[in-house]
């Protein structure tokens, strides 16, 4: 090579090393929204995981934050500070800024406007009683007598599906099978993802049977555009009219409010509406988290404080927490962590009618209400934020778990990577599976149900 030739290309080598330094810079010091959500969901699952669950964060970084397959995640680095209880990620480990805060009491929380000052202080540790074969039975206790015919067919691969975290069965008040998956055990609190909004309205409940909120009552808005029409049970339907988009994979509503608002409530009641109140159904986790403010305003709680008194503790569950925002409002939408017999005492307390130990924690009737369908929602959508079948129906308005023999009266809780659990009143059963288990795999929980079914005839 000619010295002219050579120092041509040096020169370019050092422009093209100078660009990329200026794109980094630029990156740094302006991040793209996508690469913000990017950083706070790293941080947000590998501080939850970690702080709550006890795990190990390079293995949550690579199996929870890398695995499920997009490829900015998987660019992703974190760094742990235990003794602050922080959790920062960033694109190569500083683009981006992800922050995501643990506090005793209230979980970890995503600090999208980077202010820690403003954060409510931490409330009542809580923290799950290890199971020991002397406890009582469940759900008094976390002992249990499984059938080994059923604990065998549960590690069953094709059965279980990918990912398994964990699986219990409940049938008539006992838990007679269980399985879990690696790194995971009876005392793993694990996040449930959509099957939250359930819980959320089941607190609801609890304030109707206290005569503190009526179904028919306005959700809040002022007079004078038209969203003061929306009711609470427009917005237990999914039925309010707001506009929501509830797309993942890119900066959606949904992710723009759980990774870059520090009041995701606000953020969604500021929604205009676009169709009319009522009369379309439209999933969306802004609804969700509309209701968690008006829980709060109405307890005058912060975080999980009215969910442990109403909820949690009177059924045992002394594992749940329903993670903040950074005004401390619960992420009813997305973020209740508990281990699996906690998550299942909630399917037995709905198959119960919303009673416990003889009392009655939610109205006559309020179950039954929430395992209605929605007219709007074409027969799929509960109520109460629950599902009336497990996947999309291959013709409009039919229920495709019918296929499966499942009962007709069983109602769902669903969340996002492949969590399930299915409560099937004619039986008296509860089935939780809890996963990471991305949509790739098109994963439905209906065979797992069937086989169980069949084995407990």
């Amino acid at each position: 090579m000619s010295s002219r030739a050579s120092s041509l290309f040096r020169t370019v080598l050092l422009t093209a090393g100078v660009l990329v330094l200026l794109t980094l810079l630029a990156l740094w010091r302006w991040p793209p929204d996508l690469l913000r959500v990017g950083a706070n969901y790293s941080a947000k699952i590998v501080c939850s995981n970690v702080f709550l669950a006890g795990r190990d964060p390079d293995d949550v970084l690579v199996t929870d934050v890398e695995a499920p397959g997009v490829a900015l995640l998987r660019l992703m680095l974190v760094t742990v500070d235990r003794n602050d209880g922080q959790v920062r990620a960033g694109l190569l480990g500083f683009i981006g800024r992800g922050l995501a805060v643990y506090r005793p009491g209230l979980g970890c929380t995503v600090i999208a406007d980077g202010d820690l000052a403003t954060l409510p202080r931490a409330g009542k540790p809580q923290a799950a009683s290890p199971a020991s074969a002397a406890a009582p039975l469940w759900p008094e206790g976390d002992a249990v007598e499984t059938r080994a015919d059923l604990d065998r067919m549960l590690e069953d691969k094709a059965i279980a599906g990918p990912g398994i975290r964990a699986i219990v069965v409940v049938d008539h008040g006992r838990i007679i099978a269980e399985r879990y998956g690696s790194g995971i055990d009876v005392n793993t609190p694990l996040l449930g993802w959509s099957m939250t909004k359930t819980v959320l309205a089941g607190l609801v409940g609890t304030l109707v049977q206290q005569g503190k909120l009526t179904l028919d009552q306005p959700a809040g808005w002022p007079a004078g555009d038209g969203r003061d029409q929306i009711r609470i049970a427009d917005l237990l339907d999914m039925s309010s009219g707001l506009r929501f988009n509830e797309a993942y994979g890119t900066v959606s509503d949904v992710t723009r409010m759980l990774y870059l608002e520090p009041d995701m409530a606000r953020f969604a009641h500021d929604q205009p509406l676009a169709h009319p109140v009522g009369a379309f159904w439209s999933y969306s986790s802004g609804t969700a988290n509309i209701l968690s403010r008006i829980v709060q305003d109405t307890t005058g709680s912060t975080g999980s404080t009215y969910a442990r008194q109403a909820l949690f503790d009177p059924l045992g569950m002394k594992s749940a927490i329903i993670e903040t925002d950074e005004h401390g409002t619960m992420v009813g939408s997305s973020y209740m962590y508990a281990t699996a017999h906690d998550w299942a005492r909630y399917g037995q307390f709905l198959l119960q009618n919303g009673v416990w130990q003889g009392r009655e924690v939610l109205p006559p009737g309020f179950v039954d209400m929430m395992a209605a369908p929605v007219a709007a929602s074409g027969g799929q959508y509960g109520h109460g934020l629950t599902w009336m079948w497990a996947k999309d129906a291959v013709e409009p308005g039919k229920n495709p778990d019918a296929a499966y023999g499942i009962p007709a009266d069983t109602f769902w809780l669903l969340g996002h990577d492949g969590q399930s659990m299915a409560v099937m009143r004619s039986r008296q059963m509860v089935i939780l599976r809890m996963g990471l288990t991305p949509e790739r795999y098109r994963y439905v929980p209906e065979p797992l149900v069937k086989s169980i079914l069949d084995a407990t005839k």
